[in-house]
């Protein structure tokens, strides 16, 4: 599956060519080239890199899933690699998809390692593109990086959103509300960790990217990128500070817990010591031995009253201590 599209002077001019025409569109003054390629086979992806002039290894990191994000420079182009995050239907899980970007002078190829990134909404970004006087890949690339970023930006705002939720449930007292505290920290915990690994190293992508030595950003095209790297340090302070507060949370829980465990067995204790008044008087007169009015029924009441007055007096004892 590949997508083609040709930029004359910033204006798309061409789009759904064959792939076997972006070397000869490339040769045009004025021309820049995005190719986009979904899932290659190693041989095909091979051929066209060959053709462009690509470095191996950038083409073997294209292929081959798992890399960390990165920017890697070469004699003639650049190879990045990122991911766009999603958060999943269960609300708490993150979904992750990998993107290969290799940025040469006048064209900009995306290799998708996954079919459900939704590259129809970096093109339609790259429509609504603002108007500079330096189109080229330069903006195509900032669309793309905007796109990224914002999906990361979400992502973040909508952990912080489920974790203030189980804040609101954290002193609640039902069974059901405590085990979902504990289900979906430790969910959030992972999911958190995972955006970690993804939005951490782009601060180093982009700032990389800004650098005038690669001649890939133009002066023009500088505030936007500079817009980018401020939404990336947000995005990484934000999941750093979420972090933290999840950690404290779950640690509030175990405090929590272990209060109501305590509170439970202060009263256990305490129920347990009024009934052991009337059991050790009953129990002392159940020997063979004859008890104050034994066989009388004034002995009976007064054995009665006495447990009754003892067990009060516990009880109200233990209310003032706060123990019941």
């Amino acid at each position: 599956m590949a997508r083609t599209r040709l930029y004359r002077s910033g204006v798309l001019a061409l789009e759904g060519f064959p792939v076997g025409d972006v070397s000869r569109y490339l040769a045009e003054p004025n021309a820049v080239v995005w190719l986009d390629l979904c899932q290659p086979e190693p041989a095909d992806f091979a051929a066209v890199g060959e053709e462009l002039g690509l470095h191996e290894l950038a083409l073997e990191d294209a292929v081959h899933a798992g890399q960390r994000p990165k920017l890697d420079s070469y004699r003639s182009h650049q190879f990045l690699s990122a991911y766009a995050v999603s958060v999943a239907p269960d609300d708490v899980s993150l979904v992750t998809r990998e993107i290969a970007v290799l940025i040469t002078a006048n064209a900009l190829i995306t290799v998708r390692k996954d079919a459900g990134l939704p590259i129809d909404e970096v093109v339609a970004r790259w429509d609504r593109a603002p108007a500079t006087s330096a189109p080229g890949v330069g903006l195509l690339l900032y669309g793309l990086l905007d796109y990224l970023v914002d999906g990361h930006f979400a992502a973040v705002q909508h952990f912080d959103d489920r974790i203030e939720e189980l804040d609101e449930l954290l002193f609640r007292e039902e069974r059901r509300q405590i085990q979902e505290v504990q289900q979906r920290s430790y969910q959030l915990r992972k999911s958190l960790v995972r955006l970690r690994r993804v939005v951490l190293p782009m601060r180093e992508v982009v700032n990389s990217l800004m650098r005038p030595d690669l001649g890939v950003v133009p002066e023009p095209l500088m505030p936007y990128y500079r817009d980018v790297y401020d939404h990336v340090l947000r995005v990484t302070e934000w999941t750093e500070s979420l972090r933290d507060v999840l950690t404290s949370l779950v640690e509030t829980n175990l405090s929590v817990q272990a209060n109501r465990m305590n509170m439970i067995m202060k009263k256990v204790t305490s129920w347990a010591a009024i009934i052991a008044v009337p059991t050790a008087i009953t129990g002392f007169y159940g020997q063979n031995l004859p008890y104050p009015g034994f066989g009388q029924r004034w002995g009976f009441l007064v054995s009665t009253l006495v447990i009754v007055a003892l067990s009060v007096l516990l009880y109200v004892a233990f209310r003032r201590k706060d123990w019941l």
